[in-house]
């Protein structure tokens, strides 16, 4: 046999025998399962410690989320022998034939694995793995059942924590833990079935933070697959890590204090530190207890009667509710009218009715007085020279120009956009620009005349409340602002990079204090409409706003900073069907910074007032 001969045996030997072991490795990793389960089989051999979940302090160093220790009774269908039901279900304070549907839950919970290749489909349910049998079990409950689960082979108990909420306040913001999902499984090796993962607020959004690091504890076991001991001393084995804690700006006083003043009644209130963008507070009521939401069997019996509760606590109005922001937008109107340069801070305009409706009050003759008063007549004049400009010749087009620029200044703002930041569940509002309009009446088919309404914020401008408050932040900072956020530092690393960055208004910082003397003016001066929330030692800064609703009663809205020197607190109120916003959302805003910057209030008549009004509520029958 020649040597080219040789080669092609040689080569076709090799060929044959990699053919041979290739098709032999399809088969045992795709047709034949038995090695799958093996190598399961195999994986149960390791105990995997899951440590507990990171901490959250408020901003004072205060917990605010802890965890508990509860237990979950486990079990491992190939360990069970000879068991009785009837003993089991008395045990643990169930019927037989709820133990019978457990079983059947925990199988049918795991679903099937569909094999394109076999065309077969299989159980994820596996007899050799450990699955909760009963969940969240308190010590109390497991002190009376672990002295006799030696005589139940198959089941043992493991420790794990549940979450708890010492002040009972924050839910819209700390949000709830729920058992992960066999999607969520196969995502993500981290989990096993039972485990919690974050479905809301703080919890979702820093879920990998808090979930720390879980650990292995290798064992070796017996011929009858009882573990005996660890596994080369324990060399292999790794430490379970908890996360680092999470420090929030958040204040969990003026939280539930917040919270208080607004039982019984429908809105929010939004508080954010101007100088780091920090939110301080933000309620959204009617609100509830956290611990409510605790664990399957809490979630089972509390979320649906707060699902059809007409109140809707569930509903996370500060950053959902898209409300018209009244005449708190004149604010904004008045730095975008100056900055364009077609009013200055003392020109003036008469109150004419006949333009738009208006209370009584002396003529405006500057910015100052204007906000002061919140004349409706001065802003339609004042935006109608920004949207008409004159620049071009057709009254539709230059329109078009007009509103496209104030639709710049808006987005500047931060307005009808959703925030980079750990506020899930975001909405974000509405600001109309020309492509808007054109959708509704037609391209050049409109004018100011036909969108005046948002002169005075109200028609198609939507606001959440959490941009209201971040709009007051703004201004107390004199045009820039820092993204609201919730968490000042996930352990000693501090906050998130982007909220580290300032962001900038198209507003020059001149323009800025004419508008603050006016809020001045309005909590402080004669004729101003927010004279309920002056106090007597702290010099706050604020407007009024009172929202039309066409579906009942007037929203009212109120904004506020303080101290006028050196700003600390930026707070937005929005009491639903309240009426004027110098009545209810002004007196809270006062009551709220005050309670923030003294830690205690002064006018216990005013907070006596709040704390007992019922509006808008609904009570069950």
């Amino acid at each position: 046999m020649n040597l080219e001969a040789r080669r092609n045996v040689i080569l076709s030997f090799i060929i044959l025998m990699i053919s041979v072991y290739l098709i032999k490795l399809f088969y045992m990793q795709v047709i034949d399962e038995t090695w799958t389960l093996r190598a399961q089989e195999i994986a149960e051999k390791r105990k995997v410690i899951f440590p507990p979940r990171g901490v959250i302090f408020d901003r004072n160093d205060k917990k605010i989320v802890t965890n508990q220790t509860y237990y979950n009774l486990m079990m491992v269908e190939d360990s069970i022998v000879d068991l009785d039901t009837a003993a089991l279900a008395k045990l643990i304070g169930w019927t037989p034939k709820q133990v019978h549907a457990r079983f059947k839950e925990i199988v049918e919970g795991e679903g099937t694995y569909y094999n394109k290749i076999t065309r077969k489909r299989t159980l994820n349910y596996q007899k050799i793995r450990a699955y909760p049998f009963l969940k969240e079990v308190t010590l109390e409950e497991m002190s009376k059942i672990a002295p006799h689960l030696s005589n139940f082979k198959g089941f043992h108990y493991e420790a794990t924590s549940a979450r708890n909420y010492p002040y009972k306040s924050a839910a819209n913001i700390l949000g709830y833990l729920s058992e992960v999902y066999r999607e969520e499984i196969e995502e993500d090796p981290f989990y096993k079935p039972g485990n919690n993962i974050g479905r809301a607020g703080i919890e979702r959004f820093y879920e990998k933070e808090l979930r720390g690091v879980k650990g292995i504890k290798y064992i070796v076991t017996s011929a009858l697959n009882n573990a005996i001991e660890s596994y080369a001393d324990g060399k292999y084995d790794t430490t379970a890590h908890q996360a680092p804690p999470l420090k929030m700006g958040m204040d969990v006083e003026l939280q539930s204090y917040g919270e208080r003043l607004m039982q019984k009644k429908k809105g929010c209130i939004v508080a954010i530190e101007p100088s780091s963008g920090e939110i301080l507070s933000m309620v959204s009521a009617p609100s509830y207890d956290p611990n409510l939401l605790v664990g399957k069997r809490n979630i089972s019996a509390n979320y649906p009667k707060l699902a059809k509760d007409l109140n809707l606590p569930l509903f996370p109005r500060p950053l959902q509710a898209e409300y018209p922001p009244g005449s708190i937008f004149k604010l904004v109107q008045s730095l975008i009218a100056m900055q364009e340069g077609v009013i200055t801070a003392t020109s003036g305009f008469p109150c004419d009715k006949s333009l738009v409706g208006c209370h009584n009050h002396p003529t405006a003759r500057n910015i100052a007085e204007a906000i002061q008063y919140s004349c409706n007549p001065y802003y339609y004049m004042a935006v109608r020279r920004i949207i008409q400009q004159g620049v071009k010749r057709s009254t539709n087009a230059d329109a078009e120009y007009g509103l496209q620029k104030w639709y710049k200044y808006i987005r500047s703002f931060g307005l009808g956009k959703i925030f980079d930041t750990d506020v899930s569940g975001q909405r974000p509002g509405l600001i109309p620009n020309p492509a808007f309009y054109d959708k509704w009446y037609g391209h050049h088919a409109w004018a100011f005349s036909t969108i005046r309404s948002i002169s005075i914020g109200q028609g198609e401008v939507k606001l959440t409340p959490l941009q209201m408050a971040n709009i007051v932040a703004i201004i107390a900072n004199k045009g820039w602002y820092y993204t609201p956020h919730f968490v000042r530092s996930i352990g000693k690393k501090g906050a998130l990079a982007q909220f580290n960055k300032k962001h900038w208004t198209m507003i020059n910082y001149q323009h800025f204090d004419p508008v603050i003397e006016g809020m001045r003016r309005v909590v402080n001066e004669p004729g101003g409409t927010g004279k309920m929330a002056r106090l007597n030692d702290i010099l706050v800064c604020g407007k009024t706003g009172t929202v039309q609703n066409p579906h009942g009663e007037d929203h009212s809205v109120f904004f506020a900073f303080a101290p006028m020197n050196k700003p600390k607190i930026a707070v937005a109120v929005f009491v639903e069907n309240a009426g004027w916003g110098g009545t209810w959302a002004a007196p809270i805003a006062s009551l709220i910074i005050e309670k923030y910057l003294k830690g205690k209030v002064s006018d216990p008549d005013k907070e006596k007032r709040i704390l007992e009004a019922q509006i808008a509520f609904q009570t069950a029958n």
